[in-house]
């Protein structure tokens, strides 16, 4: 396993993924523990989302799983949502835009559409870049342990299971090179809740980022 005590702007990214291209999942989230820094989860609700949900807990339940929640979620993801944070005994925090999703609707007229790039990205900030700030700033994290996956977007492709964001923060994908079909049979495996019926409006289509992983 590669040196956890190197400070993140020692790190040899290269390196570590390389030692950490063949290690499991939840080898990757105890090499990310082991570095002993500040460390914060993320998560989504969205369908394979109890995956990392499930590692992380596996590993340590005491780390501070961060969720925000756009306001725009449906009734099936609030249900998993509750289920999972109560049968892993998730650390959860949650934090949600200053607006309502109503009155940001009456203002805004619903959510934009993608070609409507100016206001799309406004409402991004909104709804999933300035909760998620808030949420930085108050935990400082120096780990940041995400359930992205390569496959995922074009942007995804350019990163790797460890990462160093603008921030300088590391940023740890322990199942980053799985494919759907790991997810759903780790899913089937364990028995984990899944939301079938999930929605991103800052995405609004497959293979979009939601700009958590781009703006820093």
């Amino acid at each position: 396993m590669p040196n956890p005590q190197a400070p993140a702007v020692e790190l040899d990214l290269q390196q570590i993924n390389a030692e950490l291209r063949h290690a499991s999942a939840r080898e990757v989230v105890q090499w990310a523990m082991s570095l002993g820094k500040k460390t914060i989860a993320t998560t989504s609700f969205g369908r394979n989302a109890a995956v990392m949900l499930h590692l992380v807990s596996e590993v340590d339940k005491s780390v501070p799983t961060i969720w925000v929640d756009t306001g725009y979620n449906l009734r099936d993801t609030y249900v998993v949502a509750e289920r999972l944070i109560k049968d892993l005994q998730l650390n959860m925090h949650v934090y949600s835009p200053q607006m309502t999703s109503e009155r940001r609707n009456a203002i805004m007229g619903g959510i934009p559409t993608i070609d409507d790039e100016e206001r799309h990205t406004e409402f991004t900030r909104q709804v999933k870049l300035e909760p998620f700030s808030q949420a930085i700033e108050e935990f400082q994290p120096e780990v940041w342990l995400t359930g992205i996956r390569r496959e995922e977007t074009d942007h995804r492709k350019s990163l790797d299971i460890v990462s160093l964001d603008k921030r300088g923060i590391i940023k740890v994908a322990p199942i980053f090179y799985w494919s759907e079909e790991q997810t759903d049979e780790y899913m089937e495996q364990h028995q984990l809740s899944s939301c079938r019926h999930y929605f991103d409006p800052t995405k609004v289509q497959d293979g979009r980022e939601c700009g958590l992983h781009t703006a820093a």
